[in-house]
């Protein structure tokens, strides 16, 4: 719902207050849900994106949707679309956000009819990203509502308060995938790596009742996953990280790839963990090379965990 230009510069080192000069530049149509959607195309998935575009920043993305033909079907709105920043420096990542633009209520009442139609064409639906402003809080869950009135599965990847409306409502998404920082805030409780056994505790409260997967990103240290009932261990093996941008939107196309294949819950664990990782050997956000996630994997590790506390 809120695309960007997704803009990086590669620089040796950041010198504050003083000029940077680079010639290590990407621009590509980004955001996290056109991230999830070129690597589904890279995967070979018949994939179509949908959104809000707005102003020249809008046109660019559409002509590079067109470039890579991937199909899109977007809503025009006034406001200029974003700008996303990201600065790769001596190992380390530092990001500007643009807010994005503010959105009508004409222009909602537009993307909601599109959306219902769009849900006709679709057996999985991918939600990521933020919220532009001038959206209710609780819109992501009006889509949800509406995906499940249709029959459609919904993986979605959000947090803070879109989150938080979409687990307090009785349509739950089929997937979420929050990250460990993600999950802490949302629960307001503090995990350590060395307690993987307080994150499965924390999957079985109320708030995630209803939700078929969850996949709580580690980092390197892979994931846990818990799929109704069933907790996995996911490890990885340790890469050399080119562009980290975007591994979580390959994480999720990943998975989407693998339910269209209708891969049981190991294969689907390796397969977007196997995505995540090849996509931080691209420089270019957001895209995957066969090859590596053929690699990758074969190297992921998929575990069921030794407690079950469910069914302690």
């Amino acid at each position: 719902m809120n695309p960007s230009i997704d803009i990086s510069y590669s620089l040796d080192r950041l010198n504050i207050n003083t000029v940077n000069r680079t010639n290590q530049v990407t621009k590509t149509a980004g955001g996290k849900g056109l991230n999830v959607a070129r690597v589904i195309h890279d995967l070979q998935g018949d994939v179509l994106a949908t959104g809000m575009l707005g102003g020249i920043h809008g046109a660019f993305i559409t002509s590079e949707l067109e470039k890579a033909e991937i199909k899109h079907d977007f809503v025009t709105i006034k406001e200029e679309t974003r700008n996303s920043i990201a600065v790769l420096h001596e190992g380390n990542q530092t990001e500007i956000l643009e807010s994005g633009p503010i959105v009508s209520e004409d222009e909602q009442a537009k993307f909601s009819d599109k959306f219902r139609e769009l849900l006709d064409l679709a057996e999985i639906i991918t939600i990521s990203g933020s919220l532009p402003k001038g959206l209710p809080h609780d819109f992501y869950q009006q889509l949800v509502q509406a995906a499940q009135a249709h029959g459609v599965k919904v993986l979605l990847d959000t947090s803070g308060v879109s989150l938080e409306k979409v687990l307090s409502s009785q349509n739950k998404p089929y997937m979420i995938k929050p990250n460990l920082e993600e999950l802490e805030n949302l629960l307001e409780k503090t995990f350590s790596l060395e307690h993987l056994e307080d994150i499965q505790l924390a999957l079985v409260e109320p708030l995630f009742k209803g939700i078929e997967w969850i996949i709580v990103s580690l980092g390197k240290e892979g994931a846990i996953a818990k799929h109704r009932d069933m907790f996995y261990r996911v490890t990885i093996p340790e890469i050399n990280v080119l562009n980290p941008v975007g591994s979580g939107d390959a994480t999720i196309a990943g998975f989407a790839y693998a339910m269209t294949k209708k891969l049981n819950p190991y294969e689907i664990l390796r397969m977007c963990m196997a995505t995540g990782m090849a996509n931080v050997r691209e420089r270019i956000t957001g895209h995957v090379d066969l090859a590596n996630v053929k690699n990758y994997f074969s190297k992921v590790e998929v575990k069921k965990s030794r407690d079950s506390l469910i069914n302690n």
